[in-house]
């Protein structure tokens, strides 16, 4: 019986994929370098800052340049953006049957907010997991048991959706139902691989409908 849904926030309740890349394209230009799609996906996706700066920036100060990441991207995300396809008929849908909602994310807190504002759904959400203010961040599954203790319920009853491997295999590891999100190219198998037990284009996609009437 599900009893709360997690969600991811980049990639999967707004598709930010395009604003976080034109951000690292201006800072790799910055540097005379040219940051490609395929790069994109495989080196900065999904990864915390902190972890990806020190490799694709050697010789930086990681949390400098993560904060001028972020403020840029801030500045970039205006209001009135909407959220991913059928999210808001499934937080009706969860908010109808009782379900506890949270968003368990590695963004700062200051992105995060600004986020859920910009696509409508801050008063939405019941709960705000931030990585960086649990004991580790995704792709460790503390932040997704952090949203669980807070709600009191089991992980068999919650259902976490990720778009990125590195969110994937936190919240598989976290023992919740997986789903993944297509949001970012990913193939179905690169988001089996990463632990997603069912994957859906976004929420209009009937496979998630069979899902909820399965897990219900």
């Amino acid at each position: 019986m599900i009893k709360a849904l997690l969600f991811d926030l980049d990639g999967t309740l707004l598709h930010s994929d395009p604003l976080h890349f034109e951000v690292f394209a201006d800072l790799y230009a910055e540097r005379g370098r040219e940051l490609t799609e395929a790069g994109y996906l495989s080196d900065i996706h999904g990864r915390h800052n902190l972890e990806s700066f020190p490799e694709i920036f050697p010789g930086e100060d990681a949390h400098a340049l993560s904060d001028l990441k972020e403020a840029r991207f801030r500045d970039r995300l205006v209001a009135g953006h909407a959220p991913m396809p059928g999210a808001e008929a499934l937080l009706d849908h969860a908010q109808a049957r009782g379900w506890r909602i949270a968003v368990v994310t590695n963004a700062p807190r200051a992105n995060a907010e600004v986020m859920l504002d910009a696509i409508g759904l801050r008063d939405r959400i019941e709960l705000l997991v931030i990585g960086d203010e649990c004991r580790r961040a995704k792709p460790d599954p503390e932040p997704y048991i952090a949203a669980m203790r807070t709600f009191d319920v089991a992980p068999r009853a919650c259902i976490a959706f990720e778009d990125s491997p590195s969110g994937m295999r936190a919240a598989a590891a976290s023992g919740a139902h997986t789903v993944g999100i297509r949001s970012s190219g990913l193939s179905v198998s690169q988001l089996r691989d990463a632990g997603a037990q069912t994957v859906i284009t976004d929420y209009t996609d009937p496979a998630l409908a069979e899902l909820l009437t399965r897990l219900e």
